[in-house]
């Protein structure tokens, strides 16, 4: 398992942590999310061999949260 971080700038609540969770869930391939909701980030473990960064990344902004590669904030 590999570890993605992302900067998800808009993601502010409860409702919006647990999209991002149920939408990463739902990928073959990540094996645990977790959404930080002080920080605005997300951390995803995934298999690379089954599902790639790119693919993590555009669920996410499926679901209506723009990411950013981590540390990209200010």
């Amino acid at each position: 398992m590999e570890t993605l971080n992302l900067d998800v700038p808009t993601v502010h609540c409860r409702s919006c942590k647990l999209n991002i969770e149920e939408t990463l869930d739902e990928l073959h391939g990540v094996g645990t999310s977790d959404v930080d909701l002080d920080a605005c980030t997300v951390t995803v473990s995934y298999d690379p061999g089954s599902v790639s960064p790119d693919a993590i990344t555009h669920s996410i902004e499926q679901a209506g949260f723009p990411v950013r590669p981590a540390g990209s904030m200010d």
